[in-house]
């Protein structure tokens, strides 16, 4: 298993890489979402500048990262909560 040679290209720009095969179907659909992302921001807010507009994006995507970290980390104490539950369900059983 070798590595690709392929072109991923951002705000109009060409940027040449290598990935592995496992890599390159999630390399290439990163590429187009944050193509997709730019062309959104430029057309909500009229922007042109590349550089703005990358900014743009890199921040919405971390504010969005960070968004689902929370909700994982809200999702993990629920698991913990629900465990809880089942083991005081399972010791009162036993002491009753």
């Amino acid at each position: 298993m070798g590595n690709i040679s392929i072109k991923i290209k951002i705000a109009d720009r060409d940027y040449p890489m290598r990935v592995s095969e496992p890599e390159l179907e999630k390399v290439m659909l990163a590429g187009k979402m944050l193509q997709e992302k730019i062309d959104i921001f430029k057309q909500k807010f009229r922007v042109e500048d590349k550089q703005d507009l990358l900014a743009m994006v890199a921040f919405d995507s971390f504010v969005e990262r960070l968004n689902l970290s929370d909700k994982q980390e809200f999702s993990n104490q629920d698991s913990w909560v629900q465990k809880i539950i089942e083991l005081d369900k399972l010791v009162s059983s036993v002491i009753s």
